[in-house]
């Protein structure tokens, strides 16, 4: 299994390309904000093919670069249909008040073809089998995306800004809303094996057991909401 990921533009948003191996046909996941030249360096190293493009959710810092990316490489994109939107009007999706001083050098709008993602669906890409969870919270249509345990690796959760290690994604934009977030929290996470690895959005690698173990909100969860865990996370990324 090969997974490079590489941190992107001015809000550092994770860029995922996954494979079965060198060589092979990859899925790229939230190709964001100045991440075209990261793809094409990734995919040049490992010699890779790309076949899709995955969306955790609609905001801008991990849609900025879909329609270069998907153009150059003529491949689908994938996004929830209640994200869809932000491709063509990422200004909503943030708060008319709150600007967008990088428009002038980004390309808004959606690929030639773009699918949309269902809850419980199982995406068969590159030789790879993606499960898809709505996680609603950070935005309407936030979905994670997980792969199963081989022999080689343990389960990896690609958790966008559902959840961050120490932290989860900020709930103040349009769309968001803390209980949701809470409660996909405790649908999508809780349930996971602790040796799942998480590769998030923004920051560092974890794993659900540390989490578990350490995550405020994580723990306020899985205390059945008892307690009292902090109200507002810090911002990573939109």
């Amino acid at each position: 299994m090969l997974i490079a990921g590489f941190p992107a533009g001015a809000w550092g948003t994770n860029c995922y390309l996954v494979a079965p191996a060198a060589g092979e046909e990859c899925v790229i996941i939230d190709p964001g904000h100045q991440a075209t030249q990261g793809v094409e360096e990734t995919l040049k190293k490992h010699r890779l093919k790309p076949v899709a493009v995955v969306l955790t959710h609609g905001h801008l810092d991990h849609v900025a670069s879909v329609v270069p990316v998907c153009g150059a490489h003529d491949v689908p994109a994938w996004i929830h249909p209640e994200d869809r939107y932000m491709m063509s009007d990422p200004e909503k999706a943030l708060g008319r008040s709150i600007g967008m001083p990088l428009m002038g050098e980004l390309t808004v709008g959606e690929p030639d073809d773009v699918k949309e993602l269902t809850d419980g669906a199982k995406l068969e890409l590159a030789g790879l089998e993606l499960s898809v969870a709505h996680a609603p919270g950070h935005t309407k249509g936030s979905v994670t995306f997980r792969m199963p345990e081989n022999t080689e690796i343990p389960s990896v959760f690609f958790s966008g800004d559902l959840l961050f290690a120490g932290s989860i994604g900020r709930t103040d934009l349009p769309g968001g809303d803390m209980a949701e977030m809470l409660d996909s929290l405790a649908r999508v996470c809780l349930p996971l094996d602790d040796s799942t690895v998480v590769l998030s959005g923004h920051g560092p690698q974890t794993t659900i057991g540390q989490e578990r173990a350490t995550n405020p909100y994580l723990r306020q969860v899985a205390a059945g909401g008892q307690g009292e865990g902090p109200t507002t996370p810090p911002r990573r990324g939109m």
